[in-house]
């Protein structure tokens, strides 16, 4: 059994890692959060320590480490604020335990080069949930790419509209200073996706970026892309709207639909297994798609003109 401790206890995605840190046998003693609406932790954990200061969660981590072998913290869960991962898996590194950092792992590339040194420094490894990547149809679709003439470029439409409500301008999420905008909130995984199954990227135009909404053209050594991501209601689609969905979600590889939708529930634990064996995906995996969604923050918007995603003519 590994003990574990958590950053980022109240936050939407932090129950994911509870679930998963139980559900493969291990223990949770240690959880923080400046937030103190917490009793998420009663269903996997009630005997796990909770700080709402990091200063004193800093001294009983220490404490632990100190005290005895068996109870000494193996891995810190990081759920916090995106541009906070980067100093909470520092802090893990430098506590001697190992990092499992959920998405996005930094905003920007060159924090993934500081992290490595520091793994080099301490020798702990930060492992990051890429949670498609171990999805059964993703690693489906992967080896039937593999398997066709090197040369095809597949034609792909990727759209993912999760609606929010007016909170989320209003939160650390709506700031991209933060989170790193929309691309980066929502789609990084997507984008990781893209580079899991299609290879290299070659290309990447930004069509529009704004608050609530991005889209653009990626072209990978086996495919060309249009995307389109919305955190906007009306984005949805008018059928799925009226029948009730804020959500739409939607991924076609040359005119045929890749259903995946179902099994994103037990993803966490899944990613949580591959990392107790030994098999989780460190920094470097994650620098493809960091970059992309670096530069989709910081580019120039191009012109409706080419391969653009169909959602942008309305």
């Amino acid at each position: 059994m590994k003990n574990f401790a958590m950053i980022g206890a109240a936050g939407y995605i932090a129950p994911r890692h509870m679930k998963a840190i139980k559900d493969t046998g291990n223990l949770l003693v240690a959880a923080l959060d400046p937030n103190d609406s917490v009793g998420i932790i009663d269903s996997h954990f009630p005997e796990a320590n909770f700080f709402t200061e990091f200063e004193r969660f800093d001294r009983h981590v220490d404490k632990l480490n100190r005290s005895s072998d068996t109870r000494k913290i193996d891995y810190i869960a990081i759920c916090s604020p995106n541009y906070l991962h980067d100093s909470h898996m520092r802090f893990a590194l430098r506590s001697g335990a190992d990092a499992i950092c959920e998405k996005p792992l930094v905003l920007n590339p060159w924090n993934i080069d500081g992290l490595q040194e520091i793994e080099k420094d301490t020798g702990k490894k930060v492992n990051t949930i890429l949670q498609l990547r171990v999805h059964p149809a993703i690693i489906a679709l992967k080896e039937k790419v593999q398997k066709l003439d090197k040369n095809t470029k597949h034609e792909v439409d990727l759209t993912y509209i999760t609606s929010r409500g007016h909170w989320y301008l209003q939160s650390w999420k709506g700031d991209v200073k933060k989170s790193g905008g929309i691309a980066t909130n929502i789609g990084v995984h997507f984008f990781d996706m893209l580079h899991f199954i299609f290879g290299e990227l070659q290309d990447n135009i930004v069509h529009r970026s704004d608050d609530t909404k991005a889209a653009g053209y990626l072209e990978y050594e086996k495919a060309r892309v249009r995307w389109f991501l919305s955190v906007d209601v009306e984005d949805v689609p008018q059928a799925q709207r009226e029948a009730g969905q804020r959500t739409f979600r939607s991924i076609t590889v040359d005119g045929e639909e890749i259903e995946f939708s179902g099994g994103f529930t037990d993803l966490h634990t899944r990613s949580y297994e591959e990392i107790l064996a030994g098999r989780g995906f460190g920094l470097e995996e994650n620098r493809v798609a960091i970059s992309t969604v670096a530069h989709i923050r910081n580019a120039q918007l191009t012109a409706l003109s080419g391969d653009y995603h169909p959602f942008l003519a309305k």
